[in-house]
Formats: structure tokens, C-alpha cells, sequence
């Protein structure tokens, strides 16, 4: 079963991705629907079918479809209680949709926890049974891989590490959650931070004051850029710490844009967590950049897609 390819779907709310895989293999381009283009999901749907049929054709062995998506589902009853940043999704039975559409076998999950599957399987938390995998974007996401099981929590929204408080009296969250974490630390909560720092310091602010561009200026010894990144690392080290002493996990993987800032964000955040964790919880603790990029939700959710064949 293990040579038997797989579609994985891999929606965003700009745009979604859909490849077909053999393990943490493309075996195929990604072609790209754009979501905004589509006035309503069947429109939509139509499009994802034509893709998958098109990937068909040139792989008539495709033997299951896998999809991720952004928000909240039921897992067994593979349907979308909301999709993050695209309407008209609620309370849609999207797996036996796109079953009935494709005769595919199809399994439908939170495209967080297919990010946290593929680094699992096949990636940077391959090997270690107990793996907290965190993908830093737009928001904050989180994927939970307890006793070499993908954890869902009973009504399948457990991992959700971007909705932990780490101010009590902070910036109010979308549920009532103040001191969201991803409410500090998201792309654009960067940037704000950016902008108050440099006209705090006195100076211009740089023309590039994203998460990249705040990198670059960081590795070039700008001392703005570190104390950004600095305050970025005490935000999010603050959570993980809550969060390895519950959990005690083997590995903390972290994934999505602003995981590439490497060093400037991996260094302080390992002295952070090493001044606040016991030595049982942090001497043995590999803490890592994830291996996949804009490539993991479709890998995760195919490679759970080839499980349902096995």
C-alpha cells in the first residue's frame, strides 16, 4: 500500500493547493485555485474536482484524497463547522462531498494538524514519539503527536496553541481569550511591533518590516531587528513553556513563515526556555525548525489519505 499515491488538498484562504504524493514525495505540480475567484462553493468544488481529474489522468493509481482546512471540523463526520478566511462553509459534509464526487476514498482534517502529521511521518519530529509542532504565519497554529497518535481532543479542537493566553490582561482574543498568543506574534502584530520600536528608538522605519525583511535586518546586526525578535522569542517561549511542562514532549517543531527567521528567533528562544524549564524537561528536548513549508498540509493530509488504504 505504501507505493500507492495520494491527492492531497490543501486549502487557504487565498488560494488552495492541491498535488498528488507518494509519502513526502510530489509526484506532480501544485496547481493552485484561487478561493476569492469562486462566488460560492460549488463553483468551487467543481474546480477542485477538474484538478483532481486532470491529476488522474496522469496517475491513474491515485487510490485516496486527503484534505486540510483552516478552522474548526468533526473529524469522524468529516464536516466544516467554519473555514478560516472563506465564506459559505459552514456545516458542510466537504469529505463525502468530495468522496461522491471523485469515488475516492477521502479523509478530512485541520490543516494544522496535517502540518503536524507531516513533520511527524516524514520530517523534523520523525522518530520522536511525542512531538508539539507549531506553525507561526498569519496566525498561530498547533498540531499535538502524543504516544505516536495524531491528538484531536474530544471534539477535535485540541492543539490550538495560538489561542493560549500569555497576558491574563492582555489584548482581547477572538473567543473571550485575552493574551492570545497569536494575537503578539502573528505576521501582522510583527509588523505593528516593528513600527512602534523603530519610532520608539528614534529612527526611520525600514521599508521592509516584515517577518523577512526583520530578519535580514536582524542577521546584519541591526539592534531594533534583535530586540523584535527577542520579544517575539519571550511571547512564544512563554506558551511552550506551559506547554512542555503539561506535555513533556521529545520535540517542539516549528513550521510557517515566521519559523524562517532561524537563528534570530531559535537562539533567544532556546535561552528562554532553558532558564524556565527543569532539566528533565529540557535537557533532552530537541527544539527545531520544521522541514516542510508551503509543502506540509499537502503532505500530511495525503499521507493520512494512503493510511486509509492501509
Amino acid at each position: 500500500m505504501s507505493d500507492i499515491p495520494t491527492i492531497g488538498i490543501d486549502f487557504g484562504g487565498t488560494s488552495i493547493k492541491i498535488a498528488a504524493a507518494r509519502g513526502a514525495d510530489l509526484i506532480s505540480d501544485i496547481a493552485r485555485i484561487p478561493t476569492q475567484d469562486h462566488d460560492s462553493p460549488d463553483t468551487l468544488l467543481d474546480a477542485i474536482t477538474d484538478t483532481v481529474s486532470t491529476l488522474r489522468e496522469a496517475h491513474p493509481d491515485i487510490g485516496a484524497i486527503g484534505i486540510g482546512v483552516p478552522g474548526a471540523i468533526d473529524f469522524e463526520k468529516g464536516v466544516t463547522y467554519n473555514l478560516t478566511n472563506v465564506r459559505g462553509w459552514n456545516d458542510m459534509p466537504l469529505r463525502d462531498i468530495i468522496r461522491d464526487k471523485t469515488g475516492l476514498p477521502s479523509v478530512l482534517e485541520n490543516d494544522a494538524n496535517c502540518m503536524a502529521y507531516a513533520e511527524y511521518r516524514h520530517g523534523a519530529g520523525q522518530g520522536y514519539p511525542n512531538v508539539v509542532c507549531v506553525t507561526l504565519g498569519t496566525g498561530v497554529g498547533g498540531g499535538l503527536i502524543l504516544n505516536g497518535q495524531l491528538y484531536r481532543g474530544s471534539r477535535y479542537a485540541a492543539g490550538e496553541i495560538g489561542q493560549m493566553s500569555v497576558d491574563l490582561y492582555g489584548v482581547d482574543g477572538p473567543y473571550g481569550n485575552r493574551g492570545a498568543l497569536e494575537r503578539y506574534i502573528g505576521n501582522r502584530q510583527i509588523e505593528e511591533m516593528a513600527e512602534t520600536k523603530y519610532y520608539d528608538a528614534g529612527g526611520d522605519v525600514p521599508a521592509d518590516i516584515s517577518p523577512e525583511g526583520l530578519c535580514k535586518l536582524a542577521e546584519a546586526g541591526d539592534p531594533t531587528a534583535i530586540a523584535i525578535w527577542d520579544t517575539v522569542a519571550t511571547y512564544l517561549g512563554n506558551c511552550l513553556m506551559s506547554t512542555i511542562y503539561l506535555l513533556n514532549p521529545d520535540a517542539i517543531v516549528i513550521g510557517g513563515g515566521v519559523a524562517h527567521a532561524g537563528g534570530v528567533l531559535f537562539g533567544p528562544l532556546r535561552q528562554k526556555l532553558q532558564s524556565s524549564l527543569t532539566s528533565e524537561c529540557f535537557d533532552s528536548l530537541v527544539i527545531t525548525q520544521a522541514k516542510f513549508g508551503n509543502t506540509a498540509g499537502i503532505i500530511g493530509c495525503s499521507t493520512m489519505a494512503r493510511e486509509l488504504l492501509d
